[in-house]
């Protein structure tokens, strides 16, 4: 079976806490959960069915591969190198900031070579058509976001308003999404409340289309599927996922 003309990127699905920080960190697992786009791995991982696939294995909370290099605190404390969650807690140990010596070991030991992945890939590899970077979002916007307190819809496909991808492709995707997972057509909107991050920004087009999908964590932490104590989702709904963003990409290359 030949494999799906895609390049995914998954970069804020991974849960690790950078060894070098470690002794550092003083937010719990749940603040990491939260911060991050928890189990996105398992939804949009499907690596052996793409000719092209990436993810990052280092939390959100300690390292943001969807952010410029520059972009830092104390400017954004929500930046490449983060000094606070997105829900506003601290994740150091008053004192124990990262210094820019740690900045630099973090960005050339794992941010750097995830970019350099991408730029790669697009650059040498034959047959791939699309690139998608994968996310999930709040249901409800949080106060950090551009849409604090909005309920959101079911998807969000960010195009950079067409510079990233040309409307009919993000259009068709969005219809894929709406059959494969039963949604009505205004449960999946284009680029808004996101349009697409540094990742969207920097790689779309250059040279093959770039979209930025974000699924609203309602459709899997909520119930009857999310154990809120255990921090943990029913393996089937993960499963169901996979399968319905199986689907759409198999839908989307029919047409």
């Amino acid at each position: 079976m030949s494999k799906l003309p895609v390049l995914i990127s998954i970069p804020h699905g991974g849960s690790q806490i950078p060894p070098e920080i470690s002794d550092r960190v003083c937010i719990t697992p749940k603040d990491q959960f939260e911060d991050g786009d928890a189990l996105t791995q398992e939804i949009y991982g499907i690596k052996n069915e793409v000719l092209a696939y990436v993810e990052g294995n280092i939390a959100r909370a300690f390292l943001d591969l969807n952010r410029d290099v520059n972009d830092r605190p104390p400017k954004n404390p929500d930046g490449v190198i983060k000094s606070m969650t997105c829900l506003g807690k601290p994740i150091y140990h008053s004192g124990k900031e990262l210094n820019d010596e740690l900045t630099h070991l973090l960005l050339q030991k794992y941010y750097h070579p995830y970019h350099d992945y991408l730029r790669s890939t697009l650059d040498s590899m034959e047959g791939i058509q699309l690139m998608l970077d994968c996310h999930t979002m709040e249901a409800v916007g949080p106060e950090i976001s551009p849409d604090p307190g909005n309920t959101r819809p079911k998807f969000c496909l960010g195009s950079n308003f067409g510079n990233s991808c040309p409307d009919e492709i993000v259009q068709r995707m969005a219809d894929c999404i709406s059959n494969a997972f039963e949604l009505n057509k205004e449960d999946v909107v284009i680029d808004k409340p996101f349009a697409g991050g540094h990742i969207t920004r920097t790689y779309g087009n250059k040279p093959v289309p770039c979209i930025q999908i974000e699924m609203s964590r309602a459709l899997y932490l909520s119930d009857p599927w999310f154990d809120r104590d255990k921090l943990k989702v029913t393996p089937m709904r993960l499963k169901q996922l996979q399968q319905c963003f199986k689907n759409t990409l198999n839908m989307f290359f029919k047409k």
